[in-house]
């Protein structure tokens, strides 16, 4: 997977350095606008070939060849969120994934719970470990997907929200308010988001937790 280099990452180098990149990685506008404010310039560095880094498949303790399932993320939108669906899949796609485009196809008014239940059920039943769901403000979407029994979807809003929720929370659902988001925020978030591993550790009881809860609901 190609690594991304994002304006959170350019912000932890000194002014007027250099930043090394391997030759494949991705740099966000946001990085390269960021580079130039603070007089950074990048340094490509060939890639090593026994480096794994870059963005991680998201899953807990995922080491050495990714899972088939890990090279694929579920991608759906209602008429708010087509736009940015269309634009995320092509970044993706420069990623190193391959999208499994669950709709919508247009502009056409439809509902967004139709499409956050299909991006859920792609994760629940393992056919990708990782979804993206968008609409309009983000919000209905989230509350649909987490209907689906093993979603865990956070609506996120920034890079820090992004990272959270992957980190603390195994989020393996991302959503997001196309109207709300500009395209070049949500690109970082995305990158962000698919980039950031599950922390573990006393993360992992309070996940645990979380799937406790929805295991009695299933029993009740």
């Amino acid at each position: 997977m190609r690594p991304v280099i994002t304006a959170e990452d350019v912000r932890s180098v000194a002014h007027n350095t250099e930043f090394e990149v391997s030759s494949d990685a991705l740099i966000t506008p946001l990085a390269q606008e960021e580079a130039e404010r603070r007089g950074i310039t990048f340094r490509v560095i060939a890639k090593n070939a026994g480096d794994n880094r870059g963005i991680s498949s998201g899953a807990a303790g995922n080491q050495g060849s990714l899972e088939k399932s890990a090279r694929v993320v579920a991608i759906g939108a209602d008429h708010g969120g087509f736009e940015l669906k269309e634009l995320l899949k092509s970044h993706l796609r420069d990623w190193g994934y391959r999208v499994l485009d669950l709709g919508t196809t247009g502009t056409e008014a439809v509902d967004y719970p139709d499409f956050a239940e299909a991006v859920g059920k792609a994760v629940a039943l393992g056919e990708v470990q990782l979804g993206i769901v968008l609409d309009s403000a983000g919000i209905g979407s989230s509350i649909a997907a987490n209907k689906v029994p093993g979603v865990r979807a956070a609506l996120c809003y920034d890079r820090a929200t992004a990272r959270n929720s992957r980190e603390h929370n195994d989020a393996n659902v991302l959503t997001l308010g196309a109207k709300l988001t500009s395209p070049e925020a949500a690109r970082e978030i995305a990158a962000v988001w698919l980039s950031t591993p599950f922390a573990g550790g006393r993360h992992q009881r309070r996940v645990d937790k979380i799937r406790s809860i929805e295991e009695r609901a299933r029993q009740s």
